[in-house]
């Protein structure tokens, strides 16, 4: 059992990592060149996820910097109560303990969920996916260095280098304690996760996100939204992939036909229910099945309603419980819309792209909670504790 570390300790380690991944700066992209070359996979989003460059760096210092700047989230009080006998009684934030986070890919996530994890007061656990291992592997001897520097046990950061059949093991017979399991990844790995582990898992992360286009919206801002949320990162959780238009919308098909060109200009693939095929010579969908498909990837499905209502039952029965956003100028249709709509965010005439930790002011994220159950939407460092009580007493009995 590591004793919970100071908050002192706890920054001054996220502070000595953004100063080590600065210096490392040049090492630690040469070493992941080594994992893209000997990456021989042809899925986009992988390699975009794979890479760090300059950018990637910058925003793991950042978040570093940002977390060593933040309150604790540990003992922080959320109840007290005195009892008629005199008992003082407190519910507190807690550490959860020992966090395993199940990553695939995406070596920054060693960096900024294992920090959000790290300054919330836990061991963290890592077991990043094979195709990264060359640059987590780099990533994880700075935490080493970082928690050395500062006379801290280098347990506190360990990576599980193990394969599939290593990792279900470990899930089904943990050789050490852990306390909660966050699996980051694409849906094979959470089921994987979920029906292997032995402890609670967080769910995260699957997308499928709708934009609606209501009868009253503004199409210039529709336009843009729908192509910042398709093009502007395909390989997250919070890109668009599915549109549906109102055809209540005066001239709804010059809008439709709008929209593909602007989509096909960014090489978007682009298919519709038969009405939007019809519509705007787009190919028509096969199969219903396809509006349950996150794609991470140039590929939208649009699609058409002819109510509010349509359009939330749709979404409410296809979406990943992510997010979906209404383009209206209808406050009131707007709300509605928002109310019902069963996603983790709902928004009204902006981008799904902004259902980010970092967006919503967390200061960074560890996942996206799809569940309901323990935390919904973007978790970040207030959200990654658990609770305890603690009552002071003076010999009372019941």
């Amino acid at each position: 059992m590591n004793t919970l570390l100071s908050i002192e300790k706890r920054n001054a380690v996220l502070s000595r990592m953004a100063v080590l991944l600065e210096q490392e700066r040049a090492p630690l992209k040469a070493i992941n060149q080594q994992d893209l070359n000997n990456y021989s996979g042809d899925d986009l989003a992988m390699e975009k996820r794979l890479l760090v460059d300059d950018t990637k760096i910058d925003g793991m210092i950042l978040s570093l910097q940002q977390l060593a700047s933040q309150e604790d989230p540990v003992g922080k009080v959320r109840f007290n109560f005195t009892h008629d006998n005199g008992l003082k009684i407190s519910n507190k934030t807690a550490a959860f303990g020992t966090i395993l986070i199940i990553y695939e890919s995406r070596p920054d996530v060693t960096v900024e969920a294992g920090g959000i994890a790290f300054k919330s007061g836990n061991k963290i656990l890592l077991k990043g996916g094979k195709e990264s291992l060359l640059s987590n592997q780099k990533i994880v001897s700075l935490w080493h260095q970082a928690l050395t520097d500062n006379d801290v046990a280098t347990s506190w950061v360990e990576y599980l280098n193990y394969d599939r059949t290593e990792t279900q093991a470990f899930l089904e017979k943990p050789t050490q304690k852990v306390d909660l399991i966050v699996p980051r990844g694409g849906e094979k790995l959470i089921a994987f996760t979920k029906k292997h582990a032995t402890c609670p898992v967080i769910v995260s992360g699957r997308g499928n996100n709708f934009v609606y286009v209501n009868a009253e919206a503004n199409l210039d801002q529709a336009l843009s939204i729908i192509v910042n949320g398709k093009t502007s990162n395909i390989s997250v959780c919070n890109a668009l992939d599915k549109l549906l238009i109102d055809t209540n919308l005066p001239n709804w098909e010059v809008f439709a036909n709008r929209v593909v060109a602007k989509l096909k200009e960014f090489n978007v693939i682009v298919l519709g229910d038969s009405t939007v095929a019809a519509a705007t010579n787009v190919p028509a969908i096969e199969s219903d099945l396809i509006w349950y498909e996150e794609f991470l990837d140039y590929k939208i499905v649009i699609g058409t309603t002819n109510s509010d209502q349509g359009a939330i039952d749709k979404i409410n029965k296809y979406c990943g419980g992510h997010s979906a956003s209404i383009i209206t100028t209808n406050n009131e249709t707007a709300q509605v819309f928002m109310d019902n709509v069963d996603t983790a965010a709902v928004y009204q005439n902006a981008s799904t792209r902004f259902t980010d930790g970092g967006q919503f002011g967390l200061g960074g994220e560890l996942a996206i909670s799809t569940d309901k159950l323990h935390q919904r939407g973007p978790i970040g460092l207030q959200h990654l504790v658990t609770n305890k009580w603690y009552i002071y007493g003076e010999g009372q009995i019941r």
